[in-house]
């Protein structure tokens, strides 16, 4: 299956790990709760994204449970935990920049310009709760991510990044059904 397609599947991940970060942690309404929901949510997600693409589990996961943890804090913090569709665009912005910035560092090596990663992640993040919290889910139960509708337009952009800035895989990895 091309690695695009694996990608934009991973979005599956995505309600799972904002049901296992709801479940630990609870709604993002303090501290401890976007902390820990955002780094159980991430070790999920990670889990998924490394499984569905080319990324070494061992560094992603690690890279995306971190980086949710501390964004999560971040962003739900800088908004008082508040749930209109500016704040969490908001919070979606300020949680994609040290997870962007984990992940970037977790991506492969020969990565092509992984900055361009870490730069796209805050933007990704917050369209992914404005797509979210226009299609009328009920944010304002806080979840630790957005849902279905942002998932599926966050998993098809960056997995369009990802492809464009992964080395391409070489030629003996290839399959004859592949070449």
């Amino acid at each position: 299956m091309d690695r695009r397609i694996r990608w934009t599947l991973g979005f599956v991940s995505f309600p799972l790990a904002g049901i296992a970060g709801g479940v630990v942690a609870g709604p993002v309404a303090g501290p401890v709760a976007a902390l820990v929901g955002g780094t159980v949510t991430g070790l999920v997600l990670g889990i998924g994204q490394a499984l569905a693409g080319r990324l070494d589990p061992r560094r992603w996961v690690p890279a995306t449970a971190a980086g949710s943890g501390a964004g999560l804090l971040l962003g739900a913090a800088a908004v008082g935990y508040g749930t209109t569709l500016g704040e969490l665009a908001v919070m979606g912005a300020l949680t994609g920049l040290p997870l962007g910035l984990a992940q970037a560092l977790a991506l492969p090596a020969g990565t092509r310009a992984r900055w361009a990663w870490a730069a796209a992640m805050p933007a990704l993040w917050a369209l992914g709760w404005t797509a979210t919290t226009l299609a009328g889910v009920d944010v304002e139960r806080q979840y630790t991510v957005f849902g279905a509708v942002g998932a599926i337009t966050f998993s098809l952009l960056s997995g369009l990044l990802l492809h464009a800035l992964l080395p391409r895989e070489p030629a003996a990895a290839l399959t004859p059904a592949r070449r």
